[in-house]
């Protein structure tokens, strides 16, 4: 996996990457005690407020900014929005009202949509084998993992000796790092753009391009499964544990250190096994052990506190983080195989903005269910989500997902250079095979073999 990093262009990405997530940690702890400094006991609301308004910055930036991106010089796209992101980390610790604390987390978040769909496009083209992709994917994750487990432990020792404030400080060098490694990466030359049209249709084609891809209609339903699962873990883990187990803040830390470990061992594991079977045969599956592991959360929640339930809790969290791992990991390869080289950014964004929108109905339905009806309901009701989910993808993707489909165009005239190749077809029109994907001369997904499909 690390024989990636031999390439100069993506060690430098790769590096950007984890200094930024760095930051961002720093800043995710600062902002906490920031909102106490300002809100005092009603700091969970303001927090709870930043969280959401995080998810809507993510959904409705990112489609835009993947139309630009396609416009926009990457490299400037990329460094503009660190700066940006830098620039508001400096400005934070001086606030002192709770407005000023939510316009400037959606203009940091704003930044953080716009930079990350981007980064992700770019990536297919500085390593376009798949074996290298597919490590890269799975270094990206570690690399979100490791931020999890080692940004509080640096914000922990840096607080023995400084002042919070000076987390943000951290936070903007961490941004300013990642822009310097981002101008010190030679990038490949993007392909052209050659959609037409405003930046509301542009915008808008990635959203269309995912209705229209049976594998990412599934790969949605996945990011809906994960998200269910995930939200218990995030949201009411420190519930669980404080309330139900009565055990030290420290346990709280170990149990989200569980999904961590969970998740860092299957990213681990993942290149060589998708190496070996596809896809659809990774995720699938761990998107139905999803809901099994939380139907286990529900009876843990329900049971007496003990000496058994305490590691069996530590265990369904391992397995939480091991599934969405090997949901989300290989995510990244489905788009790439759906998208022309051109439209990946808004590939990527979109992917970026519906698999969050998933996150913002999860994340307040597992607050908002805990506190009124309790943890072994929430567990059973996100876990009935996370199975309806899987069984909607299972549905929307073929068992059979070849890359090329014979296929017709009707609405193409005789000479035209994508008809090279192409043979007349007993209905009219042009008939072809290649590999497949929606574009500007593909409207629609073909029907399944067998069938005449058109294009057009």
């Amino acid at each position: 996996m690390l024989s990636v990093l031999r390439n100069r262009a993506y060690r430098h990405l790769f590096t950007a990457q984890v200094v930024a997530l760095v930051g961002t940690g720093l800043a995710t702890v600062a902002l906490s005690l920031l909102a106490y400094r300002i809100a005092g006991s009603d700091a969970s609301a303001v927090l709870g407020t930043a969280l959401a308004i995080k998810m809507v910055a993510y959904v409705t930036v990112a489609p835009v900014a993947g139309a630009l991106a396609g416009r926009v010089p990457r490299r400037a796209l990329l460094v503009g929005m660190d700066l940006t992101r830098a620039g508001v980390a400096l400005t934070l610790p001086f606030v002192d009202r709770v407005w000023q604390v939510y316009a400037l987390v959606f203009l940091l978040q704003a930044a953080s949509a716009a930079f990350t769909p981007t980064f992700q496009a770019v990536i297919p083209d500085v390593l376009p084998a798949e074996r290298d992709y597919t490590d890269a994917l799975s270094l990206s994750r570690l690399a979100y993992d490791l931020e999890s487990l080692f940004s509080p432990a640096l914000a922990a020792l840096l607080l023995s000796v400084v002042s919070y404030g000076w987390l943000f400080a951290g936070t903007t060098v961490g941004f300013l790092a990642s822009a310097a490694l981002v101008v010190s990466a030679a990038l490949p030359k993007p392909v052209p753009v050659g959609r037409t049209g405003g930046i509301r249709a542009r915008s808008a084609f990635g959203t269309r391009l995912f209705r229209a891809t049976p594998r990412l209609r599934a790969l949605l339903a996945l990011d809906l499964a994960v998200a269910a699962a995930g939200a218990i873990v995030f949201v009411d883990t420190v519930n669980l544990v404080r309330d139900h187990f009565h055990r030290t803040a420290g346990a709280v830390s170990l149990a989200l250190g569980a999904y961590g470990v969970g998740s860092m061992l299957t990213a681990l594991l993942l290149p060589r096994l998708l190496g070996r079977v596809g896809d659809r045969a990774v995720m699938l599956p761990a998107a139905f052990a999803l809901p099994a592991v939380l139907a286990a959360v529900s009876a843990i929640a329900a049971a007496p506190a003990g000496a058994g339930t305490w590691p069996a809790l530590l265990a369904a969290w391992a397995l939480v983080g091991a599934g969405s791992s090997a949901v989300l990991t290989p995510g990244g390869r489905l788009i790439r195989r759906s998208a022309a080289d051109a439209d990946l950014p808004a590939a990527f964004a979109a992917q970026f903005s519906l698999s969050h929108a998933c996150w913002l109905l999860t994340y307040p339905l597992a607050g908002w269910l805990a506190a009124a009806a309790g943890l072994p309901v929430t567990a059973a009701v996100l876990g009935a989500l996370a199975l309806a989910a899987a069984g909607g993808a299972l549905a929307l993707w073929p068992a059979r997902d070849p890359d090329a489909l014979e296929h017709r165009h009707t609405d193409l005239p005789a000479g035209h250079p994508h008809l090279r190749g192409a043979h007349p077809a007993l209905a009219g029109g042009w008939q072809h095979d290649h590999h497949y994907v929606i574009d500007q001369h593909h409207h629609r997904w073909p029907r399944p073999s067998g069938t005449r499909a058109t294009a057009g």
